[in-house]
């Protein structure tokens, strides 16, 4: 008998996650027990049976309601009994953590799942998040004002702490996922959380979205995970441009170069770095799936990222003020916030006003004095570099 449509598009999701793995270590999935995580967990036990492989789930409690601790017992009781194998409920501390409620939470939760994947030599950790949440984090990127990377939603794939967490659900909705549970006699645990208006993402999904749903039509979840899509695509192309241009360095630098701005002290194209390009996440560009630009037709960096003239923009322990002006903006703010995560500025704490600050030493140097970064470190800049400022 053929599964369900809604099974059915579970499983596909799963097996596509699958394809491309490692097959000398397990998966584990990241399970709450809600409807999301259990059509996820219960596809991933059916999928890898078939194909040979080894699956573990783990829950985290995260001990903010009465009853967690009950409940992650459950989940993987539960899990040990369809399969999975390890099956551990694992607990964590929030409070004390950085940011607010749900960021404490969600570092706690990747924390614990990075931790189990490396104890148990799992090749990938996969999670539940389906479009619906895409596009909820779209509108959420968008109210905070949020550039292409914000925009771009969870990738399908991003490394944690040198863990690959996968989302194999992303196409899949989150009806598709209730009514897989629902076929298969599953009974989801009900967050309350998901429905606790103190969060903003719980506003976003009982209030924003069905609004802008009632208001523009059916399609508003798709084309806002559709532009999720296609702004990742974009953003990966620039990271690797960044990435390229801070991997060579500049031809012939001995840290000497002269100053590059005119003798008036004129900027270099007479703007500044809006920031839109940033959110204060990290560059890594691995959860993206976007390939290089060539940008050397249009005066832009060639497709090794470098500067038009052929050189990179490292300079003397520092970064080249004539190779950065020679990139593209969007470019330059990518590789100054690269370069001020280099320089151990707090990941969190680090922003689009940094990097324009940074940006601000290239293109508007009017002699302002160095620019302070998160952290404690502060960059000036000096002989036609940027350098660290002891």
């Amino acid at each position: 008998m053929a599964p369900a449509p809604s099974v059915a598009a579970v499983r596909v999701a799963v097996r596509r996650a699958l394809a491309g793995l490692p097959a000398d270590g397990p998966v584990l999935v990241a399970c709450s027990g809600g409807a999301d995580s259990l059509a996820l967990a219960v596809a991933t036990a059916f999928v890898t049976a078939r194909l040979g492989r080894s699956a573990g789930l783990v829950t985290v409690d995260h001990g903010l309601q009465a009853g967690s601790v009950e409940r992650a017992a459950a989940v993987a009781e539960w899990a040990g009994r369809v399969g999975f194998d390890p099956a551990e409920a694992v607990p964590v501390t929030v409070a004390g953590r950085p940011g607010g409620p749900e960021a404490a939470a969600r570092q706690a939760r990747y924390q614990a799942l990075t931790d189990a994947a490396r104890r148990h030599r799992a090749v990938a950790v996969l999670l539940g998040h389906t479009r619906d949440d895409q596009a909820e984090t779209v509108l959420l990127a968008l109210a905070r004002g949020a550039g292409p990377r914000g925009l771009a939603g969870m990738p399908t794939r991003r490394e944690v702490a040198g863990v690959p967490l996968l989302r194999p659900l992303l196409d899949v909705t989150r009806e598709q996922t209730r009514d897989a549970c629902a076929a298969l006699g599953l009974v989801p645990w009900q967050d309350p959380h998901n429905t606790d208006p103190s969060y903003a993402r719980a506003r976003v999904r009982a209030d924003a979205l069905p609004a802008l749903v009632a208001a523009l039509g059916l399609g508003v979840r798709d084309n806002l995970a559709r532009t999720a899509r296609l702004l990742a695509a974009d953003t990966a192309a620039l990271d690797d441009l960044a990435a390229a241009a801070l991997a060579t360095p500049r031809a012939g630098s001995d840290g000497s170069a002269s100053d590059a701005s005119a003798p008036d002290g004129s900027t270099f194209d007479g703007s500044a770095l809006d920031g839109s390009a940033l959110d204060g996440s990290a560059l890594d560009g691995s959860a993206l799936d976007g390939s290089a630009l060539d940008g050397s037709a249009r005066g832009g960096p060639a497709r090794d990222g470098s500067a038009p003239d052929g050189s990179g923009v490292r300079a003397g322990g520092g970064l080249s003020v004539a190779a950065l002006a020679g990139l593209p903006g969007a470019v330059r703010g990518r590789v100054l916030h690269a370069w001020a995560r280099e320089l151990g500025a707090t990941p969190g704490a680090l922003s689009h006003r940094h990097v324009d600050a940074l940006d601000a030493l290239v293109t508007a140097w009017r002699g302002q004095g160095p620019t302070a970064l998160p952290g404690g470190r502060r960059v000036g800049r000096r002989d036609g570099r940027l350098l660290p400022v002891d």
